[in-house]
């Protein structure tokens, strides 16, 4: 962004459309030209987004502000390729014109009792202003309008205190608002709707039994809408698991994203058995049961299309503690193209997926992203030609493409009985979830010895590990020589975020740590990191990308396996063939500015 002039004094009646876009225009965001077409077509943009916001005016008079007015027209901003002139650039740039402090909102950073216990919701949402901290005996608030003394005065009478005013994007302030204050609204009425009564939830009851909480009814309206703003808050996040944790005085709310806990609410603990309850009746679960661990699924829609939810509870100490996995249909059945292969590993995936029958492994912990690699080769492969059938364990995502199998062992329905059944299908392409046991593995192997595709997944640490394996739950290693096309270890790495990288370079220390080399000339300004912004709430990181040790099955490599070798021998010759280990291939990244050294270092070992 060029250099902005001086900030100059602004009264509330100055804060309109053409001094937005002057300011604009001096910093160099806006041309003459686009200024003159906003402020031509003015009225029926605002007229457009009056209707766009329908629900919101219908709940409360609707000003549309001229920030909104300019970032409703998208213009591209120069020098910045992919960037787009939206409202946060636009305040953020009315604010260095100003001299006002500019305010990014963290939504998981949000103090919920500074929100509750000083403004009501009603006046925030008003008047779009958000409490965010006390500082220095001053309140600190964020609004769409610092110029307006009015405001300011109102604001210090009601909290009875000076109040510091920050500018900040309208759009975030009225997120924030409408979480923050219909979470809130609807814990408290749900607290102060129990009753007297004793809980018996908390094995510490045994010993306090005068506690006079009661478990809420699951339908109670306000529990409803709780449960409803922490699932829409957990999708604005990008979050894929929700954790809800009973605590000795409360309950613990945390959102996994990328990978990483954020713990973002505490809620009362009469709140707690409640929304347990709601959502094991969403799931479908024994809302009575509360002392067995118990499954479930729920299925919601979000942004016009499909999202499902794994549920999972179990007793501890204090309640039942539940995570809910959250499954995206555009982020669990991805193309190849998406997971993250560099070109070179691409064609070798796609090699390993293009012949007609053997099988071909995938391996790393739990949460490595094992199972989105697979369904994106299974997506590559499905087709109205090809009969593709998978066994898994619980079904991840319902995929219309496939055949889909739920292993359910309460009626003996395991992954080996599956498979023997499947093999009577006709099946072209076999996705076996996981080889746990030795009759799954000499059946997978069969499989693909008799003109059959099996994917399937193991854990182990590294590609060379899945061979061992194999042969240490029983299966022959000539049989396993003959039948693997290709074994490929992954991890998962935190991207740096694209919206504050900034260009950063390693000392030679910092490369020793690594152990491996980095490219020797790293493209100019390659290395990044992200310095944190609201996006990557401020960690520097936004979104994962895969990491790939692939091992193909070529005839030396069989050789040895088919003779019972050690994986330390196997992968001494297949490193000798080029294969790169997780940490070569992470070193790549880092060389590209994908992601960080720290990053490297947190999610692979030496080698």
């Amino acid at each position: 962004m060029p250099s902005a002039p001086p900030p100059v004094s602004l009264r509330p009646a100055d804060f309109n459309l053409d001094f937005v876009l002057d300011a604009l225009v001096r910093a160099g965001l806006l041309t003459p030209a686009q200024s003159k077409e906003v402020l031509a077509a003015q009225i029926s943009v605002r007229a457009r987004l009056l209707r766009e916001r329908g629900e919101r005016v219908r709940r409360k008079t609707y000003e549309v502000s001229p920030v909104e007015i300019v970032a409703s027209y998208a213009f591209p901003v120069q020098d910045r390729p992919g960037v787009v002139l939206d409202e946060e650039i636009v305040t953020e740039a009315i604010a260095v014109a100003t001299g006002v402090r500019y305010q990014r909102i963290d939504p998981l950073k949000l103090d919920m009792k500074v929100i509750a216990h000083t403004l009501s919701g009603p006046f925030a949402e008003r008047h779009v202003v958000l409490p965010l901290e006390w500082s220095r005996g001053a309140l600190v608030v964020a609004c769409a309008n610092p110029f307006d003394r009015v405001l300011a005065d109102n604001l210090s009478s009601l909290v009875g205190g000076p109040v510091e005013l920050r500018l900040a994007a309208k759009s975030e302030i009225l997120k924030a608002v409408d979480h923050a204050y219909g979470f809130n609204r609807s814990i408290t009425a749900a607290v102060d709707a129990a009753t007297s009564g004793p809980a018996i939830q908390n094995l510490e009851q045994l010993v306090t039994l005068a506690s006079t909480n009661r478990e809420l009814a699951a339908d109670d309206r306000p529990v409803v809408a709780a449960v409803e703003y922490l699932l829409r808050y957990a999708f604005d996040q990008r979050a894929s698991d929700i954790h809800i944790e009973p605590r000795r005085d409360g309950s613990l709310v945390r959102l996994r994203i990328d990978g990483v806990l954020h713990a973002v609410h505490n809620m009362p603990a009469a709140a707690h058995p409640p929304v347990v309850s709601r959502l094991k009746t969403l799931a479908r679960m024994d809302i009575a049961e509360k002392r067995r661990p118990q499954d479930g699924r729920i299925k919601t829609v979000r942004a016009e299309r499909e999202v499902e939810l794994r549920m999972s509870t179990v007793p501890t100490a204090f309640g039942e503690k539940v995570v809910l996995r959250i499954f995206d249909p555009e982020v669990a059945v991805q193309d190849l193209s998406q997971l993250g292969f560099d070109p070179i590993e691409r064609e070798l995936f796609e090699g390993w997926i293009a012949h007609p029958h053997g099988m071909i492994l995938v391996t790393g912990p739990t949460g490595s992203g094992k199972t989105t690699t697979l369904y994106a080769a299974l997506k590559a492969l499905a087709g109205p030609e090809v009969n593709v059938t998978t066994i898994e364990d619980p079904i991840e995502i319902v995929y219309e493409g496939f055949n889909q199998i739920q292993v359910q062992p309460k009626i003996d329905l395991d992954f080996a009985t599956a498979l023997r059944h499947i093999l009577r299908q006709d099946p072209d392409i076999i996705m076996v979830g996981e080889v746990r046991d030795r009759e799954t593995a000499q059946n997978a192997v069969q499989a693909a010895l008799t003109g059959h595709l099996v994917l399937s997944t193991l854990h182990t640490n590294s590609a060379a590990e899945a061979v061992t394996r194999l042969a240490d739950l029983g299966v022959t290693p000539f049989l396993i020589g003959g039948a693997l096309l290709g074994v490929m270890a992954q991890r998962l790495v935190r991207t740096v975020c694209p919206h504050c990288a900034v260009p950063t370079h390693l000392a030679a220390d910092e490369i020793a740590k690594l152990g491996v080399p980095l490219l020797e000339s790293p493209n100019e300004g390659g290395l990044r990191k992200g310095k944190g912004c609201p996006r990557c709430r401020n960690t520097g990181y936004f979104g994962r990308s895969g990491i790939f040790e692939m091992l193909t099955a070529d005839m030396d490599v069989r050789e040895l396996i088919a003779r019972g070798k050690a994986s330390t021998e196997i992968e001494a010759l297949a490193r000798g063939r080029g294969m790169r280990s997780l940490r070569e291939a992470a070193a790549s990244k880092i060389a590209a500015g994908l992601t960080t050294l720290e990053e490297v270092l947190r999610v692979t070992t030496m080698g």
